[in-house]
């Protein structure tokens, strides 16, 4: 059995996208033990995660997809903990949009393991929201980390740039719904749900 936990972090700040800004609170996740982490979307305040990081070695800073809200801190901490920065390449042209000057440190790519601390997580790319949006399956701890792919009540938006509908229930159908039902979805933003759950809610056409 894996010796890693889960821990929650809820920042606040702005996502700002085709000339609208809203106010929004972001779900922070870190997965690992006592020596070593993961942190997966490091919103708005570096410092209040790399508080909760605490003294242990942060193997990779990950970013679900770049969206300004989940990017805008990643390159602060990472100079604060001297983690990589990953995010799959088809989110390139919207990380430019906040970091025009620094380039993320790492490639993620479907099918990817990243591991930290016990925890192994599988890089999942379900694009819709974003070209480059990815989830991370952790099976030992039976949960998913969707960033903004699937939320409690159904998939993340598809009205801005970069995204797609048919794009995103594809991913959700093809890649999340054929995971156990049991398995807990803890989002990038709002309470976490199950596979189970979600699979129920959405419309027929998307079951596998």
């Amino acid at each position: 059995m894996t010796g890693a936990r889960i821990e929650h972090l809820v920042t606040s700040g702005t996502f700002s996208l085709d000339g609208d800004t809203w106010e929004v609170e972001n779900n922070v996740w870190i997965i690992g033990d006592d020596a070593e982490v993961i942190v997966i979307d490091p919103a708005h305040d570096a410092s209040a995660v790399a508080d909760a990081v605490g003294g242990r070695h942060l193997t990779a800073i990950v970013c679900t997809h770049a969206h300004d809200d989940h990017v805008g801190a990643a390159p602060a901490l990472a100079d604060l903990t001297g983690a990589p920065v990953l995010l799959h390449p088809d989110d390139l042209p919207l990380w430019k949009l906040t970091h025009p000057d620094r380039a993320p440190d790492g490639e993620l790519a479907h099918g990817q393991l990243i591991t930290a601390g016990g925890a192994e997580l599988t890089v999942l790319h379900t694009p819709g929201h974003a070209p480059g949006a990815v989830c991370l399956y952790a099976p030992r701890l039976g949960t998913l980390f969707s960033g903004d792919t699937l939320f409690q009540g159904g998939p993340g938006a598809t009205g801005r740039s970069y995204s797609d509908y048919r794009t995103i229930i594809a991913s959700i159908r093809d890649r999340l719904l054929v995971l156990p039902r049991q398995t807990v979805v803890h989002t990038g933003h709002g309470g976490s749900t199950t596979i189970g759950a979600e699979k129920a809610r959405l419309p027929g056409q998307v079951t596998p």
